[in-house]
């Protein structure tokens, strides 16, 4: 369920024009999430308004709400933690600074960018 939740939270990003969307497979790495979604904003408001969209439709497709969300009032890197996983969303300032691939350089990447979704690898059940 865990990399069924991710996928889709990149296919929302990337319905938002998220930018740089990236999904990392933690699960051998730690044991507090399993995956993390990166994406990117082109302003505050955009990085705002790709969580909203994250957070709306997760809630209406899964039934599930986040379990914390942070960094909401600046705009600048918001985190919406749904347990199993993870999302971030910064603006490319802060993205660049704190270079969450290179610190989770280990974890594999689910995939980088924005996939192909038409691709059946990443059809959900």
């Amino acid at each position: 369920m865990a990399r069924q939740l991710s996928i889709r939270a990149a296919k929302l990003a990337a319905d938002k024009k998220g930018i740089g969307i990236t999904v990392l497979d933690l699960r051998k790495l730690t044991d507090f999430t399993e995956f993390f979604v990166l994406c990117s904003g082109d302003s505050d408001s955009h990085v705002r308004a790709i969580s909203e969209y994250v957070s709306d439709m997760l809630k209406s497709d899964y039934k599930i709400k986040y379990l914390h969300r942070e960094g909401y009032e600046y705009g600048h890197w918001i985190i919406l933690d749904y347990g199993s996983v993870v999302v971030h969303i910064l603006d490319p300032e802060s993205r660049e600074y704190y270079e969450l691939e290179r610190l989770w350089g280990d974890a594999p990447v689910v995939f980088g960018e924005i996939p192909d979704f038409s691709n059946p690898e990443w059809r959900l059940n």
